[in-house]
């Protein structure tokens, strides 16, 4: 198995993954509409995922009416990534229950590192992204950033080309 270097993901596997996953599991989602799980689901639903929040606290409610969930395995259909906005300590429990309901890849967020559920998720066939935002990423991969002339070191009014496999999502 090749060593993963978590600190630097090419950009094509990123896209990668974002163009092969479809159901999102957002372990940590909040109600609050201003905190960042919340933008990132809202997100993630406008770009065509099926997206499953997870929050023992809300369990039962719903976020943009969505389920919320209680754990992982109480999500009723096959789950591609775990997003985890939780803290690093709470990632290696949350990897563990991502293996045991075969999801095919662990995302951790911004600010959210750990190199143990790292390697137990890579023993177990899944892919890892850490210290990463799925949002973020997809908007920067996609151009749709660029589009206001950040992150592409100049300003041009031609727009970008778009990445393979996202013209089929509403960009």
């Amino acid at each position: 198995m090749t060593k993963i270097d978590h600190d630097h993901y090419p950009d094509a596997t990123i896209e990668d993954i974002l163009a092969r996953v479809r159901t999102i599991a957002i372990v940590g989602a909040s109600t609050n509409p201003v905190r960042p799980s919340y933008f990132v689901l809202k997100y993630l639903l406008a770009k065509g995922y099926e997206v499953f929040p997870v929050n023992p606290g809300h369990a039962g409610k719903e976020i943009l009416g969505r389920k919320i969930y209680a754990r992982l395995a109480d999500i009723p259909c096959p789950i591609d990534m775990v997003d985890i906005f939780r803290s690093s300590d709470a990632a290696l429990g949350i990897t563990k229950e991502a293996i045991e309901i075969g999801a095919k890849v662990v995302w951790m967020q911004l600010g959210v590192r750990n190199d143990e559920a790292a390697r137990l998720a890579e023993e177990a066939g899944l892919e890892v992204v850490m210290n990463r935002c799925p949002k973020i990423e997809y908007g920067r991969l996609s151009g749709e950033i660029g589009w206001a002339g950040v992150n592409t070191g100049l300003v041009s009014s031609r727009r970008p080309k778009l990445m393979a496999g996202y013209q089929h999502r509403s960009l």
